[in-house]
């Protein structure tokens, strides 16, 4: 059973594999927006996977955040996910990223618990 404040702390490095010239979301060598929002999803389906039945994973619905402020080449992020709801399939989540004591993006998360083969077999 996922339980609300259950959480997770995923961590990356920058490297010039996610700055925003490399991802094609900016021209800087800058940690990625859309980086930060991979590291914040992979927090969150990591917070849930120890609770999900044999066959089940997560997919993510929607994340809305906040981008707001940057980070340099060589610098270590944190990306924490807090359960803050589960509605049957659908599970809440806050989301903050941090670089050092800074807080450089937050916002919110909403992941489903499925069932990996059937989500499968529904592709096009």
């Amino acid at each position: 059973m996922i339980e609300i404040g259950t959480r997770h702390i995923s961590t990356t490095i920058v490297d010039h594999t996610n700055v925003a010239s490399a991802v094609g979301s900016g021209g800087l060598d800058v940690f990625a927006t859309p980086s930060m929002v991979a590291l914040m999803e992979h927090a969150a389906m990591n917070a849930v996977a120890p609770y999900l039945a044999e066959g089940d994973t997560t997919v993510g619905g929607h994340i809305a955040t906040s981008h707001i402020a940057p980070s340099p080449m060589g610098a270590t992020i944190e990306a924490e996910a807090v359960v803050t709801a589960v509605e049957g399939r659908k599970i809440e989540f806050t989301v903050e990223a941090r670089c050092g004591d800074t807080i450089i993006g937050r916002g919110c998360h909403v992941r489903f618990v499925v069932n990996a083969a059937k989500f499968m077999a529904k592709l096009l």
